[in-house]
């Protein structure tokens, strides 16, 4: 650090416009990743039921319709009256677009025709196969159903594959609006914060710049492996937030080494020793934290830690390279362009007072601020006992999306669209199952509560497909557990698939993995927290205080988004927590809560290094980082607090869980309960057995 800072000072401009070009380059060859994401990849590859999807897609074809048209016979005339003109429309598409298969209420059979009608009878379906192979794209989606429409007839779609594009399309809204809003207010609030238009300009700069480093990133991983579009969003506002936290960071301690008296070369230097140093280990805890995302078989999830890795590498980087350069470069201009003469040192004289006033009374009542704000936070944890994971569904999109209308009347007014399973009985020695076997285990099927029928799809190979669908009210998952549990007739054996299945399935996985995920997390940030200060006792505090942070978090998200208190307020149905955000905001919260505790207890090991006493370091590391953590904290919550922008209700669950997070740990754990357990624990926070000790003077990071 010391040969790079001495670098950056003595190459400055070198170094920003290298790290300009590279970024800008990198961003205008990102700009490809929005044709390249991924809709999929949110099931576990390995379990039973993606092997059952596997095995009927490659011997039946794909079984899900991409398009599933829904026609209403106009007041006054019958589905029989209306068939002609939908049965020319689909002819006409059929012409125009290459297709795999079209299937209507009108092309087959009475017998066969039963499903594709409503309860009613006054609604009829057409499923659309669309042959990808042939050219088509998924921009191509609004014309195909603009050609499946037919005029005069009441026409609604929904299926797979328009869903999917329909939350692409709200993705990549979302992410427009979400900058466009953030990036202005977050620039107001910082030129409040720092009190000069200069100082503020710095941070959103890199901000800027951050984003488009994390599209090349991406762009780069879709050559390589499946990317979620969840990971464009969360990569981009990520990185955004993080780089202007870092750049706060990095310019309030460089203003603060010219308020000493250093030149700004000196000062620069300093500040990339200091607080340049903590913001490498913050980005290296960051990524430790994301990359127990990677250990989940689903690849949503993996892409999604990817996203946040490239997000925190990318702001990490350029806070230590294009800031510090900037920096040199601008000198003591940084301060110019003030709002009001006198705002930077006001500013800067008031927040000191605050935070040392209310650190002064903490440290005079330890025990009741900390069993107080302890207890507190167990209470908000209670919804955590009531929680259960679900799936992302149609429901998350917004009530007024056309795709999820369609999909809601599917599921509503045709009884074949409702929840069931897929299920594989399989015969031996390459034969399917007999006659008879068939016959026995479907019988054992329908006695089980909670099916409603149970129909033979085909047989194919060594096995006959069967679907079981489910009656309205019965549990997916203990339905998928029960039929597992039958015995199958002697010489067969059973798989079970299906979406009940899939998402039962992927649950699991996500709770079997989830201890593997933590305990990488946890494993990491201790090591790393010791080699950063050298004791034993701070790094355990610190988990146990992220630990708290996460338990509040999820259990006011599980009191809103599950339980459904307020979530009128906020426009989403309550549902069962979707697993994939949770594992994602579960590293998101984890990593920011040891983030802000590194900036904290950084300054608080520097001044117990300068002969401060205990309680003299934690008002000293308090007083001078309060405003920067709680103004870092505010300037991410408006970041990724425009996720509850979206018309998404996954996205509104980030935001929600990220605004929450960050107001519990950056104002009441980091500032209260941190003090108030430090001056408990007194010379006990800096304890390590001595050999420990002497590891970290041998290896040690934060000196």
């Amino acid at each position: 650090m010391t040969r790079w800072a001495a670098f950056v000072v003595a190459r400055k401009w070198l170094v920003l416009a290298l790290a300009v070009i590279a970024v800008l380059a990198a961003g205008v060859w990102g700009l490809g990743v929005f044709g390249k994401m991924s809709q999929d990849g949110y099931f576990d590859p390995n379990s039973e039921s993606a092997q059952v999807s596997t095995l009927i897609n490659r011997e039946l074809g794909q079984q899900s319709p991409d398009i599933v048209a829904i026609y209403t016979a106009p007041e006054g005339r019958t589905l029989a009256d209306i068939g002609p003109e939908v049965q020319q429309t689909l002819s006409d598409f059929q012409e125009d677009w290459p297709t795999r298969s079209v299937v209507s209420y009108w092309s087959v059979g009475s017998n066969a025709s039963q499903p594709l009608v409503s309860e009613d009878g006054t609604k009829a379906l057409a499923t659309v196969f669309v042959d990808w192979d042939a050219g088509p794209k998924l921009a191509d989606l609004d014309a195909m159903t603009a050609a499946l429409d037919p005029p005069g007839i009441d026409a609604e779609f929904a299926g797979g594959t328009l869903v999917g594009n329909s939350f692409n399309q709200h993705l990549q809204q979302d992410l427009v609006k979400a900058e466009a809003i953030a990036i202005p207010i977050t620039l107001l609030l910082l030129v409040v914060i720092f009190g000069t238009v200069t100082a503020a300009a710095v941070p959103v700069f890199v901000g800027m710049l951050a984003v488009f480093s994390a599209l090349g990133t991406l762009r780069l991983l879709t050559e390589i492996t499946e990317v979620s579009s969840f990971a464009l969003n969360v990569a981009s506002l990520l990185g955004l937030g993080l780089a202007i936290d870092y750049g706060l960071f990095i310019v309030s301690r460089f203003r603060e080494e010219l308020a000493s008296g250093s030149e700004p070369g000196e000062a620069v230097r300093r500040t990339v020793l200091t607080a340049g140093r903590t913001v490498m280990f913050s980005g290296l805890l960051l990524v430790c934290a994301f990359a127990g995302m990677l250990v989940f078989p689903q690849p949503v999830i993996k892409s999604l830690g990817y996203g946040a890795i490239a997000a925190v590498t990318s702001a990490a980087v350029l806070s230590l390279t294009a800031v510090p350069a900037l920096l040199a470069i601008l000198g003591r201009r940084i301060n110019s362009l003030a709002w009001r003469r006198g705002a930077v040192e006001r500013g800067e004289a008031r927040a000191e007072r605050f935070w040392g006033g209310v650190v002064t009374k903490v440290m005079k009542r330890p025990v009741v601020f900390s069993v107080t704000i302890i207890a507190g936070l167990l209470v908000l944890a209670s919804p955590l006992l009531k929680v259960m994971l679900g799936e992302i569904t149609y429901t998350a999109l917004p009530p007024n999306d056309p795709s999820r209308i369609a999909t809601e009347t599917l599921a509503t007014e045709f009884s074949s669209m409702g929840v069931g399973a897929g299920v594989l009985l399989r015969g031996e020695d390459g034969a399917p199952p007999t006659t008879p076997q068939l016959a026995e285990f479907t019988r054992d099927l329908r006695a089980l509560d909670g099916i409603e029928q149970v129909s033979l799809v085909a047989t194919t190979g060594d096995a006959s497909v069967l679907n079981a669908v489910f009656t309205n009210g019965a549990n997916p998952g203990e339905m998928v557990v029960e039929i597992r549990a039958i015995d199958p007739p002697e010489g067969t054996g059973v798989m079970v698939g299906g979406s009940a299945a899939l998402t039962h399935d992927t649950n699991t996985s996500i709770v079997d993995h989830l201890p593997l995920m933590i305990t990488i997390m946890v494993v990491s940030t201790l090591v790393l927290l010791f080699l950063a200060f050298g004791s034993v006792v701070l790094p355990i505090k610190a988990v146990a205080m992220a630990g708290l942070s996460l338990a509040a978090t999820f259990g006011i998200l599980t009191w809103i988004f599950q339980l459904g208190h307020g979530a009128s307020l906020l426009g989403v149905t309550p549902n069962p927590l979707e697993p994939t955000f949770v594992v994602l905001i579960l590293a998101v919260v984890f990593g920011l809560s040891t983030d802000y505790e590194v900036f904290l207890m950084s300054r608080m090991v520097e001044a117990r290094a300068n002969g401060a006493t205990t309680e003299e370091a934690v008002r000293i590391g308090t007083a001078r980082t309060g405003r920067i953590v709680t103004a870092a904290a505010a300037l991410l919550i408006v970041v990724t607090g425009a996720f509850t922008l979206s018309g998404l209700t996954i996205m509104r669950f980030l935001g929600v869980g990220m605004i929450v997070a960050l107001i519990i740990d950056a104002t009441v754990v980091r500032m209260l309960l941190v003090p108030s357990l430090v001056k408990l624990m007194g010379e006990a926070n800096w304890w390590a057995p001595a050999w420990m000790k002497k590891i970290h003077e041998k290896v040690g990071i934060g000196h």
